[in-house]
């Protein structure tokens, strides 16, 4: 097998495939891939590959690499000098590198971010989860899951050729600009549930400067606060941009509190903000060459009419820098709405870009009987699994339906998910498998605090939760004493709803008492830095953090693993089939350890030497829910003294002018 040696990496080149990793959003786990998927698969074509053969994205600055044996490559992407054995060489064209020569890629200039590599046959890589994409967060994929660094050498793929090499044609390249306008489709959340008609407005008519913390994970953007549709987000935390954790779409527009960010192919699947508009899927190569200091404008576009994202000539519309639009649907993003087959439950179906149906069941409140309705739709769908079907996503009271667009059409999705929805019988007598999982929780654990420090210093030292993330856990819910705030978290027992809510099988989850259902409110902006299992409070929810990352969550402390980062974790709790540690349903119970102890802990899971005490069980739907009545009144006491206690900490956040409108707010 022929090699590649690395002379210079550039500061993040990474190997990719595509369309990547595109069955795991569930668990948490991004599609990943090329940030630019065109000028990817272009530059594929040009040396005759598959369209996904593995290949480099490189970031800014491309790397110097040698051949060992004659080959072809092509460079795409932004325009940057690329020369081989010193001769200047085009971009967009098969290049012929003989053994031994050099191929030197340089740095972008004024316009693109990202620079695409192809080398006939594709680069070699382990597979992982059925694709061969980097994931550097996760630390898999690629070359050992991190960017190349100089020294690496890279082997040569020897897949068949699937034509001749040729050059892009013109109308096949894309057109870069700093001036971008990017086509979205209306929704999931719009106005005027989450955002007045005027925010809606000044979204469409902005041009939103790219911020220069924007990554792979998403492009923040700045631009004027939204004037919000309501005042907080209820259970789900007290920012009105605050909704129960939902999934996220590739190309979403999310609103963490009042910072826009275009969610990227690194993105979360999971999360509890909204998203008033989405990227289309042809549309969105453009978020891979945004740069900082870049403009962008959204231009809402009809469903029915998207370019397609399967086109790589002139019908993906790539080559012109306007967007052709003859306006917007009118239904905010509301595709449809029927009821329950027992006529108890509303059941709203959302757009979410051309390639997802969001369907939401009942009112914004913390129910499990919607979950378990969202279970059953699930297992329906499953059940047929069309022609099409890319992923379902469950949230708290949500399933989001991700299709390949260009083999099912939006409409024919919405008529297929009413009539699955009219078969479905009642869940009630939901019983599923549920496992108590039992895990050690340092409190208030050292890395967690050092991530508020952080917080303090690079992003806001004003904000109401800081400097302590559990005395303002107590303040949110009128609790005498943090004390309290312990004896809760430890006496609680947390039902896993979903997966994924901040990557890697990071649990979101609910205590089955509602008299232990701690409210808070998420970090807004969100954090640029969480440590991996770090445990914390958002809205009425628990997660555990699967690795490290951004997040919002309020701390409470630290656990074990909860995803196997390549080691011999079987021993521990996991099962070979499998990297997630939890399930849906699971159950979740903390017991105390000191941070030296949990330190220990870690080591040992790490090391295949650790122990995960699990007791298999089952959750019934009606047993939990005679259990509620048999409490109410007391249930009903400890809420309402919560839910004052919040109403009292939002109205100081106002009185100290928490919600002031600032245009150009900085994340």
């Amino acid at each position: 097998m022929s090699s590649i040696s690395v002379l210079r990496a550039g500061p993040q080149s990474t190997i990719q495939d595509w369309p990547g990793r595109i069955r795991y959003w569930q668990v948490g786990v991004p599609p990943s891939g090329p940030m630019d998927d065109l000028s990817f698969r272009l530059a594929n074509i040009a040396v005759g590959n598959a369209e996904g053969a593995p290949g480099l994205e490189c970031t800014l600055l491309g790397p110097q690499l040698r051949f060992d044996e004659d080959t072809v490559v092509a460079v795409t992407g932004a325009p940057v000098p690329v020369t081989v054995a010193g001769e200047v060489v085009p971009q967009w064209s098969p290049i012929e590198v003989k053994a031994g020569q050099i191929l030197d890629v340089g740095a972008a200039g004024k316009v693109g971010m990202r620079m695409y590599i192809a080398v006939t046959g594709g680069i070699d890589a382990e597979l992982y989860l059925e694709s061969r994409a980097t994931f550097t967060l996760g630390r898999f994929g690629g070359k050992d899951g991190r960017s190349l660094t100089d020294g690496d050498t890279l082997a040569r793929a020897q897949t068949s050729a699937a034509g001749s090499p040729r050059r892009i044609l013109i109308d096949e390249k894309p057109a870069l600009t700093n001036n971008w306008q990017l086509a979205v489709t209306v929704g999931p959340h719009s106005a005027p549930e989450f955002f007045t008609p005027e925010d809606i407005e000044d979204l469409y008519n902005t041009a939103y400067e790219v911020h220069f913390n924007s990554d792979r994970t998403g492009v923040r953007l700045l631009g004027p606060q939204p004037r919000w549709a309501r005042t907080d987000g209820g259970e789900a935390g007290l920012h009105p941009s605050n909704i129960h954790d939902t999934a996220y779409s590739v190309g979403a527009l999310d609103f963490t509190g009042d910072t826009p960010i275009l969610l990227g192919p690194d993105g979360p699947s999971l999360g509890g903000f909204v998203c008033p508009v989405t990227v289309t899927t042809a549309d969105r190569w453009k978020m891979g060459q945004l740069k900082p200091g870049d403009t962008v404008r959204f231009v809402p576009v009809r469903v029915a009419e998207v370019a397609s994202s399967a086109a790589l000539g002139t019908a993906r519309r790539a080559n012109m820098v306007t967007v052709l639009s003859s306006g917007t649907d009118l239904d905010d993003g509301v595709l449809g709405s029927t009821r329950t087959a027992d006529g108890t439950t509303e059941v709203t179906y959302r757009r979410s870009g051309d390639d997802n149906v969001l369907v939401e069941y009942g009112d914004m409140t913390l129910d499990l009987a919607l979950r378990a309705r969202v279970h059953a739709l699930a297992q329906r769908i499953e059940a047929d699994r069309p022609a099409g079907l890319v992923s379902l996503t469950p949230g708290i009271r949500s399933l989001q339906v991700k299709v390949d667009a260009t083999v099912m059409r939006q409409s024919l999705l919405l008529d297929w998910l009413i009539e699955c929805e009219a078969q479905l019988p009642s869940a009630s007598e939901l019983v599923v498998p549920s496992r108590t999982v039992h895990m050690p929780l340092s409190w208030d654990d050292p890395a967690t605090r050092e991530a508020i420090e952080r917080y303090m210093l690079g992003v806001r030292s004003d904000a109401p939760w800081c400097p302590w993330n559990i005395e303002f856990i107590r303040r949110m819910n009128g609790l005498k004493s943090v004390d309290d705030v312990y004896r809760i978290v430890y006496d609680a027992e947390y039902l896993v709803l979903g997966l994924g809510d901040v990557y890697l099988g990071a649990p979101v989850a609910v205590p089955l008492d509602p008299r232990h259902r701690l409210i808070t409110t998420k970090y807004n902006p969100a954090r640029t830095w969480t440590p991996e299992n770090a445990v914390g409070i958002g809205g009425a929810y628990m997660c555990i953090y699967g690795m490290e990352g951004p997040g919002g969550y309020q701390f409470v402390g630290r656990t074990t693993q909860v995803w196997n980062h390549r080691h011999p974790l079987e021993a521990a709790g996991f099962e070979p089939e499998h990297p997630w540690l939890l399930r849906f349903f699971d159950k979740i119970s903390w017991y105390p350890v000191s941070a030296d102890e949990l330190l220990d802990l870690r080591a040992d899971m790490a090391a295949g030497r650790g122990h995960v005490e699990i007791t298999d069980g089952t959750f019934s739907l009606a047993e939990h829910q005679q259990f509620l009545t048999d409490n109410a009144d007391d249930i009903k006491v400890e809420r309402t003294a919560m839910e004052t206690a919040r109403a009292e900490e939002r109205k100081r956040w106002s009185d100290g002018g928490e919600f002031a409108t600032k245009t150009g707010k900085v994340a």
